[in-house]
């Protein structure tokens, strides 16, 4: 399997746990030119923005840790691109989780960062 082919099993894999706790998936890999997210749902009345991370063993660190700030920066921005083409979900709290698959194991990370906006950088 290529590592396409592995994400999107582990990404089936996590939308099944999350459905077993109330999380209604509405999409998986939402694409668009600024990226991609994993899963959109709705779960607890909030829009839910949904990065899955899978790693084999602990050489490439913990999967959770591989979403540092840029990651989440693009998650953002390809989620203020999902609400602005589905205007219904405009009044919704809206809240970015992580599922890290290690193994056999899911942890399941809500709210796992805050809304970051990608500034340009000043020049003085």
């Amino acid at each position: 399997m290529n590592k396409r082919q592995i994400g999107k099993t582990y990404e089936e894999q996590a939308a099944e746990y999350l459905g077993k706790y109330g999380f209604v998936c509405v999409e998986k890999n939402f694409r668009c030119r600024q990226g991609e997210i994993d899963l959109v749902g709705v779960h607890e009345g909030c829009l839910v923005f949904v990065e899955v991370k899978y790693r084999k063993n602990k050489r490439s660190g913990l999967p959770e840790e591989a979403v540092g700030e840029s990651k989440q920066t693009k998650i953002c921005l390809v989620s203020d691109y999902y609400r602005i083409l589905h205007k219904e979900t405009a009044q919704m709290q809206v809240r970015y989780d992580v599922v890290a698959v290690y193994g056999d194991e899911i942890f399941w990370y809500k709210n796992a960062f805050f809304y970051r906006r990608k500034y340009e950088r000043q020049s003085w």
